[in-house]
């Protein structure tokens, strides 16, 4: 038992390290850098869900320098049908996720942290099972999908509860997507990443995924891994 404990440790404390470089890393990008990233990784996004046309989709509000840029969710819904609808996260005491339809920026309040929240009616947990596309936050994606997080476990349980089939996505940095990234038993593992230099790309997200949505860039150029 003390063993594994000993190994768990290791794996949280590398976990650590990681968020601590990763963040360090994103917040030495200057202003220009993380527009310019925003907008590509914006378009990638808009040409995904013009082409999937999902009826519900799940995303969030991106902070500080998280890739997308704040203004993401209005870019999302213009692109979604008309009668679609977008749903954002609302951090719960518990640190779970409940969820709320995103009628605009301003149906947003500050929640804490620089965290925006939608207003509306909240859905409860299980809303995020029945969307047809979901955006997930990261520091980090490695080629096998294990994304790593801030911490929280947020994420994790809501994941938990998308069915495989759903196309799960995560926007990135350059240089974020990474060989292999340290995980425990309660990571969940993400289908695809965005990332302004190279688009969007499908991993290898263990046995048993679904491989649906090809790599390719706006401009239709395929990339193989």
């Amino acid at each position: 038992m003390a063993e594994f404990s000993d190994e768990a440790e290791v794996t949280r404390e590398a976990k650590r390290n990681a968020r601590v470089e990763l963040l360090a890393r994103r917040r030495s990008l200057s202003g220009p850098t993380r527009a310019v990233a925003a907008g590509r990784v914006q378009a990638e996004l808009v040409t995904l869900v013009r082409r999937l046309r999902p009826g519900r989709m799940a995303a969030y509000v991106p902070v500080g320098s998280e890739p997308g840029g704040a203004d993401l969710p209005e870019v999302l819904r213009a692109a979604l049908p008309v009668d679609a609808e977008l749903l954002l996260p609302v951090l719960r005491t518990d640190l779970d996720l409940d969820w709320a339809a995103y009628s605009g920026p301003g149906a947003l309040i500050a929640a804490g942290r620089g965290i925006r929240e939608p207003a509306g009616a909240r859905l409860g947990v299980a809303a995020v099972a029945e969307v047809d596309l979901v955006l997930v936050p990261a520091l980090a994606v490695d080629r096998l999908g294990r994304r790593l997080g801030r911490g929280g476990g947020s994420y994790d349980r809501a994941l938990a509860r998308v069915p495989e089939s759903t196309l799960t996505v995560v926007p990135l940095h350059d240089g974020e997507l990474v060989e292999v990234l340290p995980v425990e038993p309660h990571d969940r593992r993400v289908r695809a990443v965005v990332t302004p230099a190279d688009g969007m790309r499908t991993l290898d997200a263990g046995p048993g995924a679904p491989h649906g949505v090809a790599p390719h860039t706006s401009a239709g150029r395929t990339r193989g891994e």
